[in-house]
């Protein structure tokens, strides 16, 4: 009998942070959609990561044109918080992670099982190009965190799309964010829009905008420029450089007669969970909208 010993691949790389910073955005979804690609032309929109032993992992990585896309996944072995942790890909393949403190910051070590569908050399160059993302990443100065919100709508894309955005029903459902949240402009492509809450001497304050893509129906993405400051737009400067290029993208997927409303956006570290206590507020008060309009048309058409 004779045992076939599997090709191992390790790629490393020394990262100039705290260790408690490496772990958590080598860990964390929000931080791992940043920074997991091994080229330009891949992302990675989605993560999940429950971080224990027997827990689970699944990060969707497409390529950017939409032309193809794969889930990579696995289930937990051993987790040692800031030091290492192991799993099984689900192609039953092992692979362990390890962090250690040197001189100039923290080394993380991969170690994991060759495939054998692809060159060796080729699977070590896509695994080093991931952790080197990370490294930048990481070291960075300028963070924007992505966050994922969803809720399922009893009621068509038609309707929560328009209710979502006309103003009568926008005003109402972003008064969660903040009393008197409104907004100057329209939701056509290229469109300048600006995210305003009234102050309590009716100031302006909030943000300038521009609607990158409307797909009625299916997709809105608004990329955020400067801020509004009692009515004066302000383009420049290191506040504003905390949103700039920061992107608020809502899909709309028909699911049934329901509609799955998928946002997701991009935070500063320093409002990161403000959002994620206010959003799904937000789009509770969204989904009572939709379904208490849908209810009565139902009622009037029955």
């Amino acid at each position: 009998m004779t045992t076939t010993q599997k090709t191992k691949i390790t790629v490393k790389s020394i990262v100039d942070a705290p260790l408690e910073k490496v772990w958590d955005y080598f860990t964390q979804p929000k931080h791992i959609i940043h920074w997991n690609n091994a080229s330009p032309d891949w992302h990675t929109p989605r993560a999940e990561n429950d971080l224990q032993p027997g827990g689970s992992f699944t990060s969707r990585m497409e390529a950017k044109d939409g032309s193809m896309g794969f889930d990579f996944g696995g289930v937990y072995q051993e987790v040692e918080k800031h030091s290492f942790y192991s799993y099984i890909m689900e192609d039953g393949r092992y692979a362990k992670v390890s962090f250690r403190k040197v001189p100039d910051g923290v080394e993380v070590t991969e170690t994991f099982d060759a495939e054998m569908e692809n060159p060796v050399e080729m699977q070590k160059n896509g695994w080093q190009s991931i952790l080197d993302n990370f490294k930048t990443y990481t070291e960075s100065e300028a963070k924007l965190v992505r966050l994922h919100f969803e809720i399922l709508i009893q009621n068509t894309p038609k309707e929560v799309y328009r209710m979502m955005l006309e103003k009568p029903t926008y005003e109402e459902w972003t008064d969660v964010f903040s009393p008197g949240s409104t907004y100057i402009g329209t939701w056509e492509k290229g469109s300048k829009i600006l995210f305003v809450s009234l102050g309590e001497e009716g100031n302006q304050n909030g943000l300038v905008s521009k609607v990158i893509k409307n797909i009625p129906n299916k997709h809105i993405d608004v990329e955020h420029l400067g801020e509004l400051k009692e009515g004066v737009e302000i383009m420049e400067g290191k506040e504003v450089e905390m949103w700039k290029g920061a992107h608020e993208k809502y899909t709309f997927e028909e699911k049934g007669e329901n509609t799955l409303l998928l946002i997701d956006l991009d935070s500063s570290m320093e409002f990161d969970e403000y959002f994620t206590g206010i959003w799904p507020k937000a789009l509770r008060k969204l989904k009572e909208i939709c379904e208490i309009k849908h209810e009565k048309k139902s009622q009037i058409a029955g």
